[in-house]
């Protein structure tokens, strides 16, 4: 059990690696890769292609819905005869009329109708609606089939029509109304639509449609290098391509093109798990993180792979820039484009027109990762996604005129996709919005609403440490300036800048910005005055996770202090003893590991020492910065940021800036 739980993160990434792997090369097509790619339309790109077997033309799939459609249409509807609705129809109607009284007049109305419902159903009987299409049907009587037509046949309708002209020339009078109706009830069609054996006929003559319609022979020239692929030589092409696919995939040598598709995309895959362990460890570190990465890199493959199969023209539809947008959203710039340039690799192995594809959406994506950096902003989203459409469209009739010489096959359907493509990317908001709570991330959108100083855990500062949480405030708009002045992520940074101290609302009163004239430490040992003010750390940890803060804000109330020293405390305790364990004095950490947690640390520590300056001038507010920043520096406090000494200069200048404009000072420059 120990093994586990120590390689557990190890392990974790392996079996994730596994399963991503294994569910991508399940989606790939079942063949093997044809090695040409057949652009229809386009010149043939490659040379003069000789037929290396023989194989058969086969059929597409229009002549083969033509050749159907037509054998269909030849074989005729089948009706059948049955043969108990005359004897029914005549027994009810001797029933009926031996309960009538006899009159010689009805006697004779009753011989004449029983004639003619016999006679007519002896020829036949079929329902009126039957006739309204006019073809020859084949007449199944006793086993027997002729062909018969439809107009040839009485109908219902004309039989009743008939015994009520019989009634007319003996005189109406002579039937009660309720016994003519039920008479003509009894008339019913014995010529019945047989749909089962039409469906049977029909499916025989479809089985037996041949697929091919002819061979081409070992040598034989398929098409040369710039002709055209249309027309005989499209279908010849088609007809290689199922021929070689189902050459390749057999029982004997399945095994090694899933090998070689495993190998093809376990590349990708990897490189993206290098490139995160090398550039963005903390990612890599991160199995939430990585997890969510592989998941939306996932996601667009599922979403590719069922549009192509229902129709390929349809993957400009798909709507691949959300890729880097969420990506973009929740990282940065670099990781969002590494992983859409990994995900392109894998959906080149599922769509036509590969290099087209690659083109269009590596580039829109680009564009998209450049033009979007606050998404929770509406107006900026929409005019993204009119250059994203715009890009495309661009892009297309630049390919269509390379191919063509002109403009005459712009496809508009194309250029409709396009345009939902867009309107769909438009969603990435509320997609966004189940991301965070699914993975616990968190978006500008969620930092803009954590900024409200009227927040229940910002207000329940103001009312406890009323001191501490104007610092906060004080920390974050001097922090806020300086990550705007190298490029970090401001409006994190203000966000980490105001929840970093909200572990001081535990004890407030032991805090400096929180004392009037009393001072609790006065009565208190060094070593727990040192524990009180390094365990605000902790407090503050456990009210954001109570308050399900998120874990980048997280980050800020856990680093501020990194592994520095109370120095006040230790100093103090070193006086009143010379053996002093400087170990309890220091705070637990960890260091800063980003440009916007080490911000907040070097704008939290000169804010909190500023207050101690006596007589502020501007050269003792830049020696004061100064010696604050140096003093991290020499603790190696900054080491694991992802932060440079030409970064930490020009945060100390914009510092000095804020800390003079605060004392409303000038630089004092020499005569």
């Amino acid at each position: 059990m120990s093994f586990f739980y120590r390689f557990q993160a190890i392990l974790y990434k392996t079996l994730l690696v596994v399963f991503f792997v294994g569910l991508i090369v399940y989606l790939l097509p079942r063949a093997g890769s044809f090695q040409y790619e057949i652009q229809v339309g386009k010149p043939w790109q490659y040379e003069t292609l000789l037929a290396p077997y023989d194989f058969p033309i086969q059929k597409t799939q229009v002549e083969l819905e033509q050749e159907r459609t037509s054998l269909e249409k030849n074989i005729p509807r089948y009706f059948s005869v049955n043969q108990k609705v005359m004897p029914a129809v005549i027994d009810a109607f001797d029933q009926y009329v031996a309960e009538l009284p006899d009159t010689e007049v009805s006697n004779n109305l009753f011989f004449n109708w029983r004639a003619t419902i016999e006679g007519m159903y002896n020829i036949g009987v079929v329902s009126f609606s039957e006739t309204q299409v006019e073809d020859e049907v084949a007449l199944v009587n006793n086993k027997r089939k002729k062909t018969v037509k439809l107009t040839d046949l009485h109908t219902d309708l004309d039989v009743k029509n008939l015994l009520e002209n019989q009634l007319l020339e003996l005189g109406m009078n002579i039937l009660s109304e309720a016994s003519k109706q039920y008479f003509l009830s009894l008339i019913k069609p014995n010529i019945l639509y047989d749909e089962a054996l039409t469906k049977q006929f029909r499916s025989e003559a479809v089985a037996g449609i041949v697929s091919i319609r002819g061979l081409v022979t070992k040598g034989t020239r398929i098409i040369a290098k710039g002709e055209v692929v249309e027309g005989e030589k499209l279908k010849f092409l088609q007809s290689l391509q199922l021929e070689y696919e189902s050459q390749t995939w057999t029982q004997s040598n399945t095994a090694w093109i899933i090998l070689g598709y495993t190998l093809l995309v376990i590349i990708p895959v990897l490189l993206l798990f290098v490139f995160l362990w090398r550039t963005r460890h903390l990612v890599f570190e991160n199995n939430k993180r990585i997890t969510f990465l592989c998941v939306n890199i996932l996601l667009m493959v599922l979403i590719t792979k069922a549009v192509v199969d229902e129709n390929p023209l349809y993957v400009y539809a798909v709507p691949i820039c959300m890729l880097p947008l969420i990506l973009r959203t929740f990282f940065d710039t670099r990781i969002a484009l590494f992983s859409l340039m990994i995900a392109l690799f894998l959906l080149a192995l599922l769509v036509p027109n590969s290099f087209e594809f690659m083109f269009l959406h590596m580039m829109a994506g680009i564009l998209a990762s450049l033009t979007v950096n606050d998404l929770y902003r509406r107006a900026k989203l929409f005019i993204s996604v009119g250059l994203i459409v715009g890009l495309y469209v661009v892009s297309y009739i630049a390919f269509t005129l390379i191919h063509d010489g002109n403009l005459s096959q712009l496809s508009y359907d194309v250029l409709l996709l396009f345009v939902i493509n867009g309107l769909v990317i438009l969603f990435v908001q509320p997609l966004i919005y189940i991301f965070e709570k699914v993975f616990g991330l968190v978006s500008d959108a969620s930092l803009l609403e954590l900024s409200d100083t009227n927040s229940k855990l910002l207000r329940e500062l103001a009312n406890k440490a009323p001191g501490t949480f104007q610092h906060s405030l004080q920390v974050a708009n001097i922090a806020e300036a300086a990550a705007n002045a190298i490029d970090a992520n401001t409006l994190l940074t203000r966000v980490g800048a105001l929840y970093h101290d909200i572990g001081k609302m535990k004890n407030p009163v032991f805090f400096s910005e929180n004392q009037a004239s009393y001072s609790p430490h006065d009565d208190l040992s060094s070593q727990v005055s040192a524990k009180i003010i390094i365990d605000h750390v902790l407090h503050g940890i456990t009210l954001a996770r109570k308050a399900k803060l998120p874990d980048r804000v997280v980050e800020f109330i856990r680093t501020h202090h990194g592994t520095t020293t109370v120095l006040y405390f230790y100093q103090q305790a070193k006086q009143d003893n010379d053996e002093v364990d400087i170990e309890q004095f220091k705070y637990p950490g960890p260091k800063p590991f980003s440009k916007e947690t080490a911000i907040v640390m070097i704008s939290d520590g000169v804010e909190a020492a500023s207050k101690s300056l006596k007589e502020p001038t501007a050269e003792k507010i830049i020696a004061f910065v100064d010696k604050v920043v140096q003093r991290l520096m020499d603790e190696k406090q900054f080491l694991a940021a992802d932060i440079t000494l030409s970064e930490i200069e020009t945060i100390k200048k914009v510092l000095v800036e804020k800390l003079i404009s605060s004392y409303h000072l000038r630089v004092s420059y020499p005569e």
